[in-house]
């Protein structure tokens, strides 16, 4: 009976084993298939009222976040299903469910658990495979895991599981993670055995000598099962602290280990017991040797070092009377690391401390060494990405540096400054304006790449458009937007350089944000100096960003890949149809910029597409998106025809506001990381008047009276910003301001 029992143990541990394994991403390679489910609406009623718990997600419009949300659930469908957990979304676009689609629901997924809504998530908290299988799990097992916060709680938790079971004490320092995750997924598979507790914080952490500011996720063991020479004289059950760091495998090899007999008793030589088997193998193994005078006093030494050594070391009991040991006197302990083919080192010591140092100072060192490595992994990764800014950087200031004694040839543009600017622009139908700094290296050399295109420009004949540069160093308040003259400057304050503006007469001013190199600004003014489109571009990922900054609607066509020679002809139809479009709607098309989409050649259009619509339509596809006056999206009847008239009176509808929009652009966007340093008003700070804006003349008298300082005083920087927002004019054509 003994002899099944311990069969049957081992093959549970087997698959227990397998299956923490397999979720702790041991298998690699897998299927080429999806465990997400898309459900229809009577799929999804069907299954309801099954046994099975479902984690859905109801689809609307298809955003850059919403994206990533969706690949972080298919991920999770995987590891969720060996859980009994069924994970899928519903298209909202396709399906109709009124509890569920709506916009109020739409950053929300659900769990159903017999036959009804269980628990709603904010994807706020479920945003990748971590938080959504340790949230998930979590709801399930919030009857089995209990939370602690205060030492008066675990207290009441030991008492109640004493004589019952052992308690595993799992503190992370927040939800959703991947510590999070080991915990949950353990407890799944082990929490009838054991009892779980969570800590995320409170005053249980200083019974536990934990920091509470600490972001190290720790886990303990409590003995608080009755155990033989389990220590009974407190009412606090002995606890052992996972040395290691928490992760799914490790925490399974812990609670193995706390399984293992406490002291092994051995009639053999060190040398011929056999090494740990599983699940113990890569634990260490100390001998102590008894005597049969000693007998009683040598187990209870060993019980005593073997509780110190918990976590950390196997113990066994060595009987030197047995025949089989041929250990000499002189040593009176020994000890075998888990390396492979690793010996026995014999010791003499004169107390127990002596072996508890030896092991920690081991374990250190191991932990010391895998934290290297991964430092080393780390900084090499680190290096590597850095290195690319600093190759960037290192080429950056050398440019700069080999031509520092070479003076830029400006003679192909035009010097812009406060007294000119207004006159300057007003001349030109478009006026392509850099700001730089001197002292930026990256400003200076996109200078000479701007002096290219300008030179090529030239040389091309093009005259209507007129390149033009502005010294921010110099004309502190220009590049301030602050005007010297009753005519307000027509964009806002630069604070990033280099940084390329198109300025027309009486029109909004549009800002390049393209390639800092002179191709990819050759081609974007070449692109914006265009009246009409008659030559219907073809948009592609490269150029797609130059296009988006002209600031007009896209009327878009998607045309799929051509399978044959009819495939190739009707896409050429299409194209010259939406010719047609530019060339009927003559100054009316002005405000649209028509262009297409071939989804063989470029494919990531697809999920553009997509995301447009919430689903993928039949292609040819029509779809007017990016207005200016909103971020709704309108589709061309899949059902009509694209033809030129046809697709005008489209067009009129939806100018008239009698069309339906079939989707939204998302509203995601990403701030940057930290705030620009506003140099100038910083060095003004350190040293008044440092950056002040000099003019000719103070620098002739500077020149004259070398020695008298000049009279810098002028309006602070709170009015000066105050006034600068209002545009209001100035006697002094030349007013110090801060960018």
């Amino acid at each position: 009976m003994s002899q099944s029992c311990s069969l049957f143990s081992m093959m549970w541990m087997c698959v227990a084993v397998f299956l923490l394994w397999t979720r702790s991403g041991g298998c690699t390679e897998k299927a080429n298939t999806s465990d997400l489910i898309e459900y229809t609406a009577a799929d999804f009623y069907d299954k309801l009222h099954s046994a099975r718990m479902m984690f859905i997600y109801f689809e609307h419009q298809v955003s850059p976040t919403i994206s990533l949300f969706l690949v972080e659930l298919e991920k999770s469908a995987e590891v969720l299903q060996d859980y009994g957990i069924s994970v899928g979304k519903i298209n909202c676009n396709k399906e109709l469910l009124p509890s569920y689609c709506t916009n109020e629901r739409v950053h929300t997924a659900f769990l159903f658990r017999s036959g009804k809504e269980f628990l709603s998530f904010d994807l706020d908290t479920v945003f990748d495979v971590n938080s959504i299988v340790s949230e998930v799990l979590f709801a399930i097992l919030r009857d089995e895991v209990k939370y602690v916060h205060s030492d008066a709680d675990l207290l009441a938790m030991e008492k109640t599981a004493r004589g019952k079971k052992d308690i595993v004490l799992g503190y992370v320092s927040s939800l959703g993670t991947q510590e999070h995750r080991s915990m949950m997924e353990t407890a799944y598979v082990y929490g009838s055995k054991y009892q779980f507790i969570l800590i995320t914080g409170g005053p249980v952490l200083k019974h536990l000598g934990v920091d509470e500011s600490s972001p190290s996720s720790r886990v303990w063991f409590l003995h608080c099962r009755v155990h033989t020479g389990t220590p009974v004289n407190s009412e606090r059950c002995p606890l052992t602290h996972m040395r290691k760091p928490l992760s799914t495998l490790r925490l399974h090899s812990f609670l193995q280990l706390m399984e293992a007999p406490l002291v092994s008793e051995v009639y053999d030589d060190p040398s011929a017991v056999q090494p740990p088997q599983f699940p113990y193998q890569q634990t260490p193994q100390v001998f102590l040797f008894s005597r049969h005078a000693t007998e009683h006093l040598d187990l209870d030494t060993a019980t005593t070092l073997a509780w110190r050594l918990r976590g950390l070391a196997l113990l066994l009991l060595v009987h030197r009377e047995s025949p089989a040991v041929k250990t000499p006197d002189e040593y009176n302990a020994a000890y075998r690391l888990p390396e492979k083919g690793s010996e026995v080192k014999y010791l003499t010591l004169n107390n127990l401390d002596e072996v508890l140092e030896l092991f920690i100072s081991q374990e250190k060192e191991t932990e010391g060494e895998e934290e290297e490595e991964k430092e080393e992994e780390g900084f090499e990764e680190d290096e590597e990405e850095d290195s690319h800014f600093g190759i960037l950087d290192d080429e950056i200031a050398a440019i700069v540096y080999e031509n520092r004694g070479n003076l830029l040839d400006m003679d192909s543009v035009t010097q812009l400054t406060s007294d000119n600017f207004h006159t300057t622009v007003a001349q030109s139908s478009l006026t392509v304006a850099l700001f730089y700094l001197k002292w930026d290296a990256v400003s200076m050399v996109f200078l000479s790449s701007f002096i290219e295109v300008a030179e090529r420009l030239a040389e091309s004949e093009v005259n209507d458009v007129q390149m033009s540069t502005v010294d921010c160093g110099e004309w502190t308040d220009l590049c301030a937007a602050q005007s010297g003259s009753s005519l307000p400057i027509p964009f806002q304050p630069i604070t990033v350089f280099p940084s390329v503006l198109l300025l027309r007469p009486q029109e909004s001013t549009q800002y390049y944000r393209g390639m800092l190199g002179s191709e990819a600004l050759h081609r974007f003014i070449m692109l914006c100096k265009l009246s009409d489109y008659i030559d219907k571009p073809e948009l592609t990922v490269e150029n797609l960003p130059s296009f988006l900054t002209l600031g007009k609607a896209l009327l878009l066509l998607f045309v799929g890949e051509e399978e044959d020679e009819i495939g190739r002809r009707q896409n050429k139809a299409l194209v010259e149809e939406m010719r047609a479009v530019v060339e009927m709607g003559g100054e009316r098309m002005e405000r649209y910029l028509a262009c297409w989409i071939h989804l063989g050649r470029t494919p990531a259009g697809m999920s553009v597409l997509g995301s447009y619509l919430g689903s993928m339509p039949p292609l040819p596809a029509l779809v007017l998106t990016h207005l200016p006056t909103g971020s709704e999206i309108y589709q061309y009847p899949p059902s009509s025809p694209i033809v030129a008239p046809s697709v005008l009176q489209w067009l009129q509808r939806v100018e008239d506001g009698t069309e339906s929009f079939a989707g939204m652009l998302g509203e995601d966007s990403w701030s940057p990381a930290i705030k620009f340093y506003d140099f100038l008003k910083i060095m003004d700070k350190e040293e008044p008047g440092f950056a002040q804006q000099i003019s000719p003349k103070q620098e002739e008298e500077e020149e004259e009276e070398e020695e008298e300082e000049i009279d810098m005083t002028g309006v602070n920087v709170e009015e000066e910003t105050s006034d600068s927002s209002s545009n209001s004019p100035s006697s002094d054509p030349h007013p110090h301001s801060e960018l």
